[in-house]
């Protein structure tokens, strides 16, 4: 990881107005417009990481605290979110960097790990030990539980104490916009 530079890492209610709008614009532009209020909101209220050079943000991810359900136990989760670098920074280790962050406050504090990815971003997960969740998913929603069978091959989990059955049911919790 050469020139990479120094990871912040700070909790939402800590983040000034102008960070909070500058991780905004970052990930629009990283998402090319295809990031959501709800993909957004779904970034806040949990930990940041962020890299700067000089007064500029490149880099942001996100875990959020969520609850996911695998045999019949529920499992506070480190949920990540936000993952993007500023396109003409990608490819020097920001990236791993800022995932880095986020793992330790996983690892620290959290049952289990879990993302979604991009197709493009699995193969970047998998390097880093998350491990792609065979099972089928679903939600637990105002309705009830609902099957997320379109989600099924975009989530990634980061076992830590717990064991899983990584062909199991998972579920998770209900949320406005993207359930994962």
């Amino acid at each position: 990881m050469h020139g990479v530079s120094e990871v912040q890492v700070v909790h939402t209610a800590e983040l000034p107005t102008t960070t909070l709008e500058a991780a905004r614009a970052l990930l629009d532009e990283a998402f090319d417009g295809d990031f959501s209020d709800e993909d957004w909101d779904h970034s806040l209220g949990g930990m940041h990481a962020l890299i700067w050079e000089g007064a500029e943000l490149i880099g942001h991810a996100s875990s959020i605290q969520r609850r996911m359900i695998h045999n019949g136990r529920a499992l506070r989760t480190g949920y990540v979110e936000g993952v993007a670098v500023r396109a003409d920074r990608r490819g020097r280790g920001h990236g791993a960097a800022l995932m880095g962050a986020v793992e330790r406050v996983v690892q620290g504090a959290y049952d289990l790990g879990a993302l979604s990815a991009a197709e493009a971003a699995a193969a970047f997960y998998a390097a880093r030990g998350w491990q792609s969740w065979q099972g089928p998913s679903f939600a637990l929603t105002p309705a009830g539980v609902l099957r997320t069978a379109e989600e099924d091959d975009s989530i990634f989990v980061l076992p830590l104490a717990i064991p899983l059955d990584l062909s199991g049911e998972l579920t998770c919790d209900w949320r406005d916009g993207d359930l994962w």
